[in-house]
């Protein structure tokens, strides 16, 4: 009770059954992707929000942030996920829940499950992980990256601007994380990068850590 989780369930619980009545076709990694990525740090005065100490709270706080339903309505661009996608995923866990599939013989890791955010633990040198967006915004659009990397580590985006032709097009680009300079180990830093064709904005938060 003293999280908030007793009123925040409800509440995104009924958002989504908004976001899914208006896109019925939409998947629950989409409906997730739209509510995640147009969420805003600030809070309700428009200032950071903060965590139990008062002071400045990180992104295992308040995970996406305060989410904003009008705008997930809209959202640009959203991260899907398929059914074995997940699985894919549980493979990395060693879990296997569907005696059909076989986990392949280099199974992905983690981090590579198309999430609308990204933690990357324990790095060595760098990391290299793919995303997929799909347009959902308007045809013929045009998407510029910005990012802020982690203090003490060094991101690439590439390529730094997507370009879509028509709506439901998928468009895919690779997140390079490089340790630099890292103060403290085993302890995670946090940035971010956002998509934005000037009307929509489509942010992701990043955390990592180095061994």
């Amino acid at each position: 009770m003293q999280s908030g989780t007793s009123m925040s369930c409800p509440h995104v619980s009924a958002v989504i059954a908004l976001l899914k009545s208006i896109h019925p076709d939409w998947s629950s990694a989409a409906i997730r992707s739209a509510l995640m990525t147009t969420s805003t740090i600030n809070n309700v005065v428009g200032r950071p929000i903060t965590n139990a100490t008062g002071n400045d709270a990180n992104p295992f706080e308040y995970g996406a942030g305060h989410f904003r339903p009008s705008r997930a309505v809209d959202p640009g661009l959203i991260y899907d996920a398929t059914y074995e996608d997940y699985l894919l995923y549980l493979c990395s866990q060693n879990i296997s829940l569907d005696s059909s599939f076989n986990c392949p013989e280099e199974v992905p890791e983690a981090s590579n499950l198309n999430y609308p955010s990204l933690a990357i633990a324990n790095i060595k040198g760098s990391r290299t992980v793919r995303r997929v967006v799909t347009n959902v915004g308007k045809d013929n659009s045009t998407y510029i990256l910005a990012m802020r990397s982690p203090p003490g580590y060094v991101v690439d985006i590439i390529p730094k601007t997507l370009r879509f032709s028509k709506l439901g097009e998928k468009l895919s680009f690779n997140i390079t994380v490089r340790a630099q300079s890292v103060e403290r180990r085993n302890e995670f830093a946090f940035g971010w990068y956002t998509w934005s064709d000037g009307v929509h904005v489509v942010q992701s938060h990043i955390a990592a850590s180095s061994a």
